[in-house]
């Protein structure tokens, strides 16, 4: 496995899913790799802790 450059579909910028993300998400079962860079996963992430906090 080798590092893989890819593009967020939130904001558009390339990041690299890493050989050790790959190997995490190969042990967690997960198929598809991420489609958002780590910034724009926090951001959503703290969003939706937020809106539940709302509800």
């Amino acid at each position: 496995m080798a590092d893989k450059t890819l593009v967020c579909s939130d904001c558009g910028k390339d990041f690299v899913f890493t050989e050790g993300e790959q190997a995490f998400y190969a042990e967690k079962g997960f198929t598809n790799e991420p489609k958002r860079c780590p910034d724009c996963r926090k951001a959503r992430k703290q969003q939706r802790r937020n809106s539940s906090e709302n509800a």
